[in-house]
């Protein structure tokens, strides 16, 4: 559904300065979203719910979620009227560059205070969420993205007429969002008898323990966010279109790291808290190594589908409508650069929880501040060049960047696993690792020799390009798949 969204936003509004005011206006909430609900909050707030679950009462488990749900009800009330009050300073410090178009800048100012609201909500869709997937229930959290993707999708083509600035229907559209994937997850608290009754209490010693947990969180659980957000600044000083080019390659990484990356970390992360609150070191390890396989096993013919097809991907998908040839083009530059980082992206999201698990916030924020710096000094050793000899997209040194700081981050974390003695390899790596050289060497070879060139491409109809698109993609997948079965991987395996 994100992807359905973003081939509309592309055709119906293009690249351009009032797309990238939006995708300005609504990435900020979005980064704060992932900062201190999914990011932070998640990491911090499901390992110690896991531990009240499995060592105290229910009344106790009950009283932890009636302070939580006021401590961060409260917080977060304060947090976005603050922001809103504020909409002005917020996009100075997040797009300096559009100081100096005051058109655009206000125009971000104005979408920034109808976002906002959606931190507050969707904030609280993160904490609903992360008591399901306690109890096992993963569906429902889910699916409630997908009400964001149909009100955009809405937004866009049935409100955007009604405007004079038809992109500030997506603002609306994302406000609108947040309250409905909160309303759709209470019934099924309701259902397992822990619909929260905000309550606050300063020492409150759960609240407490989850506080101190997320202020190192929140630099660690969301350092990739931190990265894109920094590639936003520098990106709001170069040429129109440029966030918008990052946003759309982004977005194309984004879909396997949605529908895998952060699904496995969800589920492994109650699952780790449980064992560890168990004191199953054994069954720790193991669930550490059955993910990390899992990833090599998908995230790297998946980064290198997007690296060898990116200009035909993002002419099927987006290049109708006000997305131009050129917007198609840029785009591929940087889908490129970002998915060269892309297994590095999914290895995060499966380590830091490992540490997370055993309520360790402190390790994953070192090593995060680190990568962080790294990725500002390489943004910047990248893209000054690009510039100064005007290269004709500097916005793709902004993604090299990110994946090489992303690398960082990754072996960080594993180094550091490995040296407390958290996780070690267990037996078959070796053998995997040969059987993931041949498989997606020739996965690789397939694509390279049968895919046609982009001009003969670009003048196909759109079910031409869809067809040819999907051949390629699924003989590629077929030809991975026997390959690794050929070899002697089997998918009983696999299984956890």
């Amino acid at each position: 559904m994100g992807l359905a969204r973003d081939i509309i936003f592309a055709n119906i509004f293009g690249a351009n300065a009032g797309t990238d005011a939006f995708f300005v206006a609504f990435k900020i909430p979005n980064f704060l979203r992932r900062l201190f609900a999914e990011g932070a909050f998640a990491q911090s707030f499901v390992p110690v719910f896991s531990e009240y679950k499995e060592t105290r009462s229910r009344e106790a488990l009950v009283d932890l979620l009636d302070h939580v749900a006021g401590s961060l009800g409260g917080a977060l009330l304060l947090l976005t009227t603050i922001c809103m009050a504020t909409a002005p300073l917020v996009v100075m410090v997040f797009a300096p560059g559009f100081i100096d178009e005051a058109d655009r800048f206000e125009l971000t100012t104005e979408m920034l205070r109808i976002t906002f609201p959606y931190i507050f909500f969707i904030s609280l869709v993160a904490f609903s969420g992360g008591i399901l997937n306690s109890f096992n229930q993963f569906a429902v959290p889910a699916f409630t993205p997908v009400f964001l993707n149909i009100c955009l999708i809405g937004a866009a083509l049935w409100a955007a007429p009604l405007f004079d600035q038809p992109v500030i229907a997506l603002a609306w559209g994302v406000a609108f969002a947040g309250f409905t994937q909160l309303a759709f997850q209470i019934p099924f608290l309701v259902r397992l008898g822990l619909m929260p009754r905000p309550r606050f209490k300063r020492d409150h010693e759960g609240v407490k323990k989850i506080s101190k947990l997320m202020i190192p969180a929140i630099i660690g659980s969301s350092v990739a966010q931190i990265n894109l957000l920094l590639d936003t600044v520098i990106a709001s000083f170069l040429v129109a279109g440029s966030v918008s080019w990052l946003y759309f390659s982004d977005r194309l990484v984004e879909f396997p790291l949605g529908v895998f990356g952060i699904a496995l970390a969800t589920v492994i992360l109650p699952n780790l808290s449980k064992q560890h609150a168990n004191k199953s070191t054994e069954d720790f390890n193991h669930t550490i190594d059955w993910a990390l396989r899992l990833v090599m096993l998908i995230a790297v013919p998946s980064a290198l589908g997007l690296l060898l097809l990116s200009q035909p991907i993002l002419a099927t998908l987006f290049q109708y409508g006000e997305f131009n040839s050129q917007d198609s083009y840029m785009s591929s530059l940087s889908l490129m650069a970002y998915s060269l980082g892309l297994p590095a992206f999914i290895i995060i999201k499966v380590l830091a929880p490992a540490f997370y698990a055993r309520q360790d916030t402190k390790t994953p924020m070192k090593i995060a501040v680190k990568a962080m710096t790294a990725n500002m000094v390489l943004n910047i050793l990248f893209v000054v060049p690009m510039v100064t000899y005007n290269y004709e997209a500097p916005h793709v040194g902004l993604a090299l960047a990110t994946s090489a700081s992303a690398y960082m981050n990754a072996a960080m974390l594993f180094f550091a696993l490995r040296r407390q003695s958290i996780y070690n390899a267990q037996n078959g790596w070796g053998k995997l690792m040969l059987q993931l050289i041949l498989a997606n060497g020739l996965l690789a070879g397939f694509i390279i020799y049968w895919s046609p060139k982009l001009d003969i491409w670009t003048n196909w109809s759109l079910s031409e390009r869809l067809i040819n698109l999907l051949i390629i993609i699924i003989i590629a997948a077929v030809i991975y798949l026997l390959s690794l079965l050929l070899t002697g991987l089997r998918p009983a395996q696999l299984k956890r």
